[in-house]
């Protein structure tokens, strides 16, 4: 039996348990609920893992696919370390239930700060120069 066919009666079982909870639903049973959440979860959980698989399988095929991703994963990894330690600052710092947020916890929201404005004007200069590259070529 193939893995098409087994996700086909998984899909079908769990459309009809769907059907029936949305069933009691309607009838004012709305203790059912949380079983529908139950359901939604579980599928989710089998959606998410079907792509991780999918997608790691379909990386590590090809060889160029590999290679772009590792290429992209060391950029990003490296403008992390770039923010984290050579932008961001932390201090200390109580927190208005009282808590308090280390010095640690500090630096890495700025470094995901520094990296969101980074990766922001990244994604905003590569438009514009698309965009300028387009219009010039026309």
């Amino acid at each position: 039996m193939g893995l098409h066919k087994i996700l086909t009666y998984v899909a079908m079982a769990l459309a009809v348990v769907g059907v029936i909870l949305a069933i009691m639903i309607i009838g004012d049973n709305t203790e059912q609920i949380g079983s529908i959440l139950y359901v939604a979860y579980i599928v989710l959980a089998i959606v998410l893992l079907m792509v991780l698989f999918f997608s790691l399988k379909n990386t590590f095929s090809n060889k160029e696919t590999l290679k772009s991703t590792l290429t992209g994963v060391g950029a990003f990894g490296l403008l992390f370390l770039v923010c984290y330690y050579g932008l961001a600052s932390g201090q200390e710092t109580v927190l208005k239930d009282g808590e308090v947020l280390t010095e640690g916890e500090s630096q890495l929201v700025g470094a995901g700060l520094y990296m969101f404005y980074a990766l922001a004007i990244i994604a905003s200069g590569t438009m514009l120069f698309s965009g300028i590259k387009k219009s010039i070529s026309k």
